[in-house]
């Protein structure tokens, strides 16, 4: 290249001026590596928090009718939990907008059966529409 002068002008490296010198080659293998090790990470510690999830014991709760009277409503259900394990539950009653109007919770102890059967009255503040569980937990 030449100048209006007459002199010519050291051609500019264009890796230089591109900014893919040896420098920046090696800074971004280093964040290549730090992002594969963090997402390594991750996937490592999400391994092993659902796999020590799995020991839990599992419960299944299944509604299985109700009865109602002027002032209480009478929940049947059934409750699935590995054998020896003690399980709560919370039994409701709902009138016809779906309002809360009687409430019990209740313990279930241990039982060497899987699946049992329960009946639970509740007590109501108004005529109930519906008994049923709220949900079941263990303690």
């Amino acid at each position: 290249m030449t100048t209006s002068s007459g002199s010519t002008l050291p051609a500019p490296d264009l890796d230089e001026r591109y900014g893919r010198t040896p420098d920046s080659r090696r800074r971004g293998r280093l964040i290549a590596w730090g992002a594969g090790i963090a997402v390594a990470l991750v996937f490592l510690a999400w391994v092993v928090w659902a796999g020590l999830d799995g020991t839990a014991p599992k419960l299944e709760v299944r509604d299985t009718g109700y009865q109602l009277t002027e002032s209480t409503a009478t929940a049947r259900f059934q409750v699935t939990v590995d054998p020896g394990t003690a399980v709560r539950c919370a039994v409701q009653a709902l009138n016809e907008q779906f309002e809360i109007v009687g409430w019990k919770v209740v313990d279930l102890p241990p039982s060497d059966e899987r699946t049992r059967g329960f009946v639970e009255t509740v007590r109501t503040t108004m005529q109930p529409n519906t008994g049923l569980i709220y949900r079941c937990w263990l303690p």
